[in-house]
């Protein structure tokens, strides 16, 4: 982090703030390596929140120099305009993820609008807030193509899938993961928007572990796949996912749809597309979604791949 790079960055800011967005998005995308020098930082509007956060320890003159290019940031036209009133620093390269309070108080609760959705997250308490402004478009998908369809949500987190899927008229969905903590901010999500927790179901368990909950909610019409590239004794992408995609075929229904996402950079869409072919082959490759703009990624393959596949 030069100064040529931190004068990137703070033109680039004042940029994005004029105006700011009306609702949640990533102003700053660093790691998609098109700005030397930042591959490391990302810098999202929370609407009234500026979360900065920082993927690898920088050198202690880097890390001052930062600072004092964000707190000028907070004394532009531009910030004040924005109605901004809390800047945050997350260092994501520390076990414990903290948070750095540079202007303001980290709020206990905040809520977000996505799509006219609202989403419930935190800040300083765990490495992320509970909601990926990179699946914006996934989340999309999922509510256009939801209508009456039966929807398994694996690896639902704080069920931001779930969310979209029953705002765009799904008949039900059915949510695992092994965070129990997770899914019930997922029922908050829910109760936000008013939805019918009826329609919404909710297993707190270890997929592998559950097939049979699992299968007995189904057959269904959706199925979303978004797990983690790595999960401690639970998930390792690489050689789990396969595990996962050989069950399609046992949990769709004859014209049933699969959300395939991945978000490791050293993986391209190829490693879902083949997965899918050996272990599901009666499913076809239909579409990658777009990622969203601001996500932009000077190699296609680096950022999210989110894959739609169709019952042949």
């Amino acid at each position: 982090m030069n100064a040529d790079a931190l004068n990137t960055l703070h033109a680039h800011l004042l940029a994005a703030l004029a105006p700011a967005p009306a609702e949640t998005r990533r102003l700053f995308h660093g790691r998609g390596r098109r700005w030397p020098g930042l591959e490391q930082l990302t810098v999202d509007w929370m609407q009234g929140v500026v979360l900065v956060s920082l993927f690898k320890e920088p050198a202690v003159d880097d890390l001052d120099a930062l600072k004092r290019v964000l707190t000028a940031l907070t004394q532009t036209p531009a910030w004040q305009a924005s109605q901004a009133h809390t800047l945050l620093l997350q260092h994501r390269y520390l076990p414990d993820s903290h948070t750095e309070t540079l202007l303001g108080e980290i709020p206990d609760e905040w809520t977000l609008t996505e799509g006219g959705l609202r989403y419930r997250v935190d800040f300083g308490k765990k490495q992320n807030t509970g909601l990926f402004l990179d699946m914006r478009h996934g989340r999309d998908w999922v509510r256009a193509n939801a209508s009456g369809k039966r929807v398994l949500n694996l690896f639902a987190y704080t069920c931001g899938f779930s969310v979209a899927a029953i705002e765009g008229g799904a008949a039900s969905v059915v949510n695992l993961d092994m965070s129990r903590a997770a899914l019930s901010r997922g029922r908050d999500n829910h109760r936000l928007n008013g939805h019918d927790l009826s329609r919404v179901s909710f297993l707190g368990h270890e997929l592998f572990k559950s097939w049979g909950k699992v299968k007995s909610g189904g057959p269904y019409d959706l199925v979303i796949i978004d797990p983690p590239s790595f999960q401690k004794g639970s998930f390792l992408l690489t050689k789990d996912y396969q595990r996962v995609l050989r069950k399609l075929p046992e949990l769709l229904t004859p014209n049933g749809t699969v959300l395939a996402c991945m978000n490791d950079p050293a993986l391209g869409a190829d490693f879902l597309i083949e997965g899918v072919t050996q272990e599901a082959p009666g499913l076809r490759f239909e579409q990658r979604l777009d990622n969203p703009p601001e996500f932009a990624d000077i190699d296609p393959d680096g950022g999210l791949k989110a894959l739609v596949f169709r019952q042949a």
